[in-house]
């Protein structure tokens, strides 16, 4: 009896231990880093503008960033020599309203990849899906190598300027050779960092932030790269994932299915669907009465000013079938000025640009530096090529680039010539993904171009989850839309699904 005694007491002691060290973060059981939680930056009125936002917006910015923190954590830069050199990620939580009721937290990415993610809480609140930080620790993160974490910069590409009228081969050879002599320049900035650009590293990293939290399991909602790192991170920690929703879903072999028909077919199809729209509204653009009739001006149109292209003396704008391409490939949100511009275009003849080309095309357009909304060239380039062993030749970007031309001769103009990975002298490795049970989301937006519908159906097909059908073409738009914000947020609070969303209407401004 003594014995048993003994054991007892033993047991009591063993968990009355674990009831005292279940709270404590996970940080302090597996030996990961403490976050540094210091001052969030500050942001000038003029800061706030260069993130898009109007200044009926600020104060609420400012109230929201009042609640945040910010930090930084220590993570191994290769986790193959987890006590080797450690570089920082930046991340915020924007704490939640409700303390009480609090739920949990969800990581934050909003794609690219290069996307900094670190201001993504406040934005997503005050962008559409106010209400999911009421419940919820929202954190963003810059993955590593982009924003304000460790990070290396090259200079951008020196793409030159073709001259007015279709991509020639000779310019695409001079792009290609550009390309393959930036790749080998940028990587002996810093291979050993570079090299360690991948998603599966960007999950860990998120993982050691979720341990350092002091949570078992973490919540996750991406867009377009985000759903692929979600993707990944899922596959790697089914255990330490809690509710998933992923918005613009792309394709479950990551970038071996890029640039491929189903891109240049959903471009086309979206094209088509706006020749409808203003066929409908001849009476206003004057380009035809069905959309067979439009599409053909704006054919047309296309191969007249590749004949012929066309400058203005008051903007510094040539006007070739690309710019016409590029008019004519926007989603729905932009039918209504796009159209105008057709509309002008079909009879300019200078020496002034028409107004509405003048408006949408008269400035520079703006660059994704790397700062806190944009996109890092550098990272994204290295996440991609690191995970794409796709052969890269010039004669098979120019033969692949040739043949869409000539099925898509509108949308066909915007895409790629050259692959992105030219002269990448890096190994590649694409990740694998698969089901895990663990609850998910994904939406796919039914008339996208940049992340097709039938990526979200295939990589549902391949990992599961629940897929959520959104009939617009708006890129990331799942949390913009309160109606489909509402079904977020009821799915993270309680983890009703659903398989329907609202949508962004076509005659919206983005």
């Amino acid at each position: 009896m003594k014995r048993v005694a003994v054991n007892r007491g033993l047991l009591s002691g063993a968990l009355l231990l674990a009831s005292l060290t279940a709270g404590l973060p996970a940080a302090a059981e597996s030996g990961v880093s403490a976050i540094t939680w210091q001052a969030c930056p500050e942001f000038s009125d003029e800061d706030l503008r260069e993130q898009n936002l109007k200044e009926e917006q600020f104060a609420e910015f400012r109230r929201l960033l009042a609640r945040t923190d910010c930090g930084t954590i220590r993570v191994p830069q290769n986790y193959d020599e987890p006590r080797g050199k450690q570089i920082t990620v930046a991340l915020t939580r924007l704490r939640a309203s409700d303390r009480k009721n609090r739920l949990g937290s969800i990581a934050l990415n909003p794609g690219g990849p290069g996307g900094s993610g670190y201001l993504m809480p406040l934005h997503l609140v005050m962008r559409g899906a106010k209400g999911l930080d009421e419940r919820h620790d929202l954190i963003g993160v810059d993955p590593r190598g982009v924003g304000r974490s460790t990070k290396v910069s090259c200079p951008d590409i020196p793409r030159g300027t073709p001259s007015p009228g279709p991509i020639t081969e000779a310019h695409a050879r001079q792009a290609y050779a550009a390309m393959v002599d930036w790749s080998e320049q940028c990587v002996r900035r810093d291979p050993a960092f570079l090299r360690q650009l991948t998603t599966p590293n960007v999950a860990r990293d998120i993982d050691r932030i979720r341990a350092a939290l002091g949570e078992r399991k973490i919540g996750f909602f991406g867009v377009s790269w985000g759903t692929w790192l979600g993707a990944v991170m899922r596959t790697m920690y089914p255990a330490r994932m809690g509710r998933m929703w992923l918005d613009s879903v792309v394709p479950p072999r990551s970038w071996q299915d890029f640039d491929t028909n189903v891109q240049a077919n959903a471009a086309d199809r979206n094209f088509r669907r706006m020749a409808a729209w203003m066929a409908e509204r001849h009476d206003t653009y004057g380009l035809g009465t069905s959309e067979r009739k439009v599409v053909s001006a704006v054919e047309d149109m296309v191969r007249r000013y590749d004949r012929e292209p066309l400058s203005f003396t008051d903007i510094d704008l040539t006007v070739d079938g690309g710019l016409v391409s590029r008019a004519a490939g926007r989603p729905s949100g932009q039918w209504p000025r796009m159209a105008q511009v057709l509309k002008e275009l079909a009879d300019a003849t200078g020496p002034q640009a028409p107004p509405a080309v003048k408006e949408a095309f008269g400035r520079p357009e703006g660059g994704g530096g790397g700062g806190d909304t944009g996109t890092d060239r550098t990272a994204g380039r290295a996440y991609h090529c690191n995970e794409d062993p796709t052969p890269s030749t010039i004669e098979s970007s120019w033969k692949d680039y040739q043949q869409r031309l000539k099925r898509y001769p509108v949308t066909g103009r915007t895409a790629n010539f050259v692959h992105m990975c030219a002269g990448w002298p890096l190994p590649a490795k694409t990740p694998t993904v698969r089901p895990t049970g663990t609850s998910l989301m994904l939406s796919g937006h039914r008339y996208e171009t940049v992340t097709p519908y039938e990526w979200a159906r295939a990589m549902r097909a391949a990992i599961g989850g629940t897929l959520v059908s959104i009939d617009d073409d708006v890129h990331g738009s799942a949390a913009q839309v309160p109606g489909c914000a509402a079904k977020v947020i009821a799915y993270f609070e309680t983890g009703r699904r659903t398989t329907t969303c609202p949508g962004k209407q076509a005659q919206q401004t983005l």
